[in-house]
């Protein structure tokens, strides 16, 4: 897993499987970045996962859950369909804030309220616009 740090956020890359092995990984590499000050959104780039389990889909959610504690955004990148697909059996499609790419969601939510997350403010919903 790849962590840059950019001006508006900063973007851990997720590649391969994300399951119950490669979930301490997500949980390392953030945990430095939620004992950081500041209210930059987190954004994971989905582009290189290929497949995502129960566990990865709960690491997922603590680490939305830590974010929103600290008043920051978790934003996924680029999610190809069929973990798009998961995302939406399971309902977390209302839940993540989605888009196409990096640079959409690094840019969101300056766009003014609702940009972030809210169900009518997405940028792309999880079945479109996201490949593998």
């Amino acid at each position: 897993m790849d962590v840059r740090t950019h001006a508006r956020g900063v973007v851990f890359t997720l590649r391969g499987e994300l399951d119950f092995d490669s979930v301490v990984q997500l949980h390392e590499a953030t945990a430095e970045e939620l004992g950081r000050a500041g209210k930059s959104p987190v954004v994971a780039d989905c582009a290189g996962l290929a497949f995502c389990d129960s566990s990865g889909i709960g690491g997922l959610l603590r680490l939305y859950q830590r974010l929103s504690a600290q008043d920051r955004a978790l934003r996924l990148a680029a999610v190809p369909a069929s973990v798009a697909r998961l995302f939406a059996l399971t309902g977390l499609d209302q839940l993540f804030s989605v888009h196409p790419d990096v640079d959409q969601a690094l840019g969101a939510g300056t766009d003014g309220p609702g940009a972030d997350g809210a169900a009518d403010g997405r940028e792309a919903p999880l079945d479109e616009g996201c490949s593998a």
